[in-house]
């Protein structure tokens, strides 16, 4: 899956060490440029990775990301794991306004970008009129 935002937080870097050897992980926020934007808090694993994507707040950067649950304890806890992340252009971001930022499918993934737009004949709402094109007896609105 895919989310594109701005970043917000870079939480402290967490190491340590396990049966594998040294790891090193760190958590970021972004926030997207919703009409009702969304926050997701994601971690990047491994230093070679870390040192790659080089995340820093105010970027404007698409993740791709797993998502998995585990348990612990009987209780159960959600993970969402960058695998890559990626700078978008700032002055594309700007020109394009929210369309250059994929539309959401409610699950964090996006819709294809190949899909033509209704044509205006078509449009679920039909264009205002104008005060003076409805003129009527009443002043309510409707």
């Amino acid at each position: 899956m895919e989310l594109q935002g701005k970043v917000i937080v870079a939480l402290p870097e967490r190491s340590g060490v396990s049966a594998r050897g040294e790891w090193k992980s760190q958590s970021f926020v972004i926030e997207t440029h919703e009409a009702y934007s969304r926050k997701m808090m994601f971690d990047v694993f491994g230093a070679d990775r870390l040192a790659r994507y080089n995340i820093q707040v105010g970027q404007e950067v698409l993740v791709s990301f797993d998502i998995d649950a585990h348990e612990y304890n009987g209780r159960w806890f959600n993970s969402i794991r960058a695998f890559d992340v990626r700078l978008v252009d700032p002055a594309q971001y700007g020109a394009q306004g929210a369309q250059g930022i994929p539309a959401s499918n409610g699950f964090g993934g996006s819709q294809p970008q190949n899909v033509a737009a209704a044509p205006a004949s078509q449009a679920p709402f039909p264009p205002q009129q104008s005060a003076a094109e409805t003129e009527s007896a009443d002043d309510l609105p409707f």
